[in-house]
Formats: C-alpha cells, structure tokens, sequence
C-alpha cells in the first residue's frame, strides 16, 4: 500500500509493505514532464524493444520509486514518437491479451543521443547555474 502525503511542495510517499514503512520522496511532476522524452529514449536505446508498462516499471526500479511514469504520460508520448517516425511498433499476442512492444527507428536512436546531450549539457549548466558542489546534501 502507498501512502502520498504532500510536505512542503514535495509529493513523498509512504509505501508499507509487510507492515514496514518506507519513506519515498518523489519530484515533481514539472521536472518529470521536462524529462520524461529523454528518459523513454535512453531506456529504449538501451532495450531492443520495451512495452509499455515495462517503461513504467524499469524507470520506478531504476530510480527507487522516486520517479513513477503515469500511462496518461507516457502512452501520449509513446503515440507521438510514433508518428515523428523515432520508434515503430509490434503488437504480440499473450495469452488473450496484445502487447504493444516499442523499439526505436536509426533516426530514433541519433534522437535519444542528442536528447541525452542536451540533458547532459543542461545538468552541467545547472550546477554552474545553482553551484551545487559534489558530496553535499541539500535537503
């Protein structure tokens, strides 16, 4: 079960498993938004193929719940991808149910290298910009 509370702008979530709580804090939904192409891509560079609650649940892995991928947000960039032409589609059949798998164009793949540069370079301005110093911990 997970608890969201909000605390001072910072949505955290109380996620009790086995009756232990665990304290998980969460960004907010503007820097996920600002991120979340950037992120589909790297995954789907590093994959031959991903559906997409597998996206979901490897970017809430990865990150240890602190960044959870909606399907109202991501399924709406997946289908714009798709039309751009940077990941096609196959759907397989499992069971009775049809999976859509994802996997990226060659021009999806130049995409995610330079949307993984721009972010890169952005981060190293950034921390110039805020002067953040390795090692410290700001919260």
């Amino acid at each position: 079960m997970i608890i969201s509370v909000l605390l001072r702008n910072v949505k955290i979530n109380l996620l009790i498993h086995n009756n232990l709580m665990y304290l998980c804090l969460m960004y907010s939904s503007e820097l996920i938004k600002g991120t979340l192409k950037t992120v589909v891509l790297k995954l789907l560079s590093d994959t031959k193929q991903m559906y997409g609650y597998e996206i979901t649940q490897k970017v809430k892995e990865l990150t240890g719940s602190k960044i959870v991928i909606t399907e109202g947000a991501l399924y709406p960039l997946l289908h714009q991808l798709e039309a751009e032409g940077v990941v096609t589609t196959e759907s397989v059949s499992i069971g009775k149910r049809v999976r859509k798998y994802y996997t990226l164009t060659s021009s999806g793949q130049e995409r995610a290298k330079e949307k993984i540069y721009e972010f890169a370079d952005f981060i190293n301005t950034m921390n110039i910009l805020l002067d953040l110093k390795p090692g410290v911990n700001y919260v």
